[in-house]
């Protein structure tokens, strides 16, 4: 039966409790190693991009110039945040507001030359990244492990636009 935002299952029972276990484990492993190492790449251009910047210039050139508000929600996050994020790459000329083609008034988000080529040269110390850390599998477990690490990431945006990340209580000030 599939599931809807309105219910609720009770899901720690599905499943090997012992494989669970593990999986979770692994995932976090791999959130903090991946932090540690922002699998930033290899050589001088190693960890030289911070993840926000690198998300939101690879969405800018996936989908082309977009206003604030079109990135936050194709990210998945608020404009404020995006807005945030983007000041540093507009300063540093990676990216540049430009007048939006059919409206004048409104402004549209979109990479330099500069911000282009930058994209270009962290992509590929990453994709080299990718190729040392994974030279002895076979071409099908990097296709496997693509997809599956996809599949996760969308089950997760799914469950996070559903259930919004709410930071915990604090206790009351004393």
């Amino acid at each position: 039966m599939p599931t809807t935002p309105e219910m609720s299952m009770d899901m720690t029972n599905v499943g090997d409790p012992g494989l669970l276990d593990a999986l979770q484990h692994e995932v976090a492993v791999f959130a903090r190693r991946a932090e540690q190492t922002r699998l930033g790449g290899v050589g001088q251009v190693r960890n030289t991009m911070d993840r926000a910047a690198y998300l939101l210039l690879n969405r800018l050139d996936k989908e082309g110039p977009m206003g604030v508000k079109a990135l936050a929600a194709s990210m998945g996050i608020d404009s404020s945040t995006v807005t945030r994020q983007v000041a540093p790459l507009v300063d540093s000329g990676l990216v540049k507001r430009t007048s939006h083609p059919e409206d004048g008034r409104a402004v549209v988000l979109q990479l330099s030359p500069r911000g282009t080529a930058r994209l270009e040269e962290v992509r590929s110390s990453r994709r080299q990244l990718m190729a040392e850390l994974t030279h002895d599998w076979e071409p099908a477990d990097r296709e496997r492990f693509c997809a599956l690490l996809t599949r996760f990431n969308t089950a997760l945006s799914a469950r996070t636009a559903v259930q919004p990340v709410t930071p915990p209580e604090q206790p009351p000030a004393s």
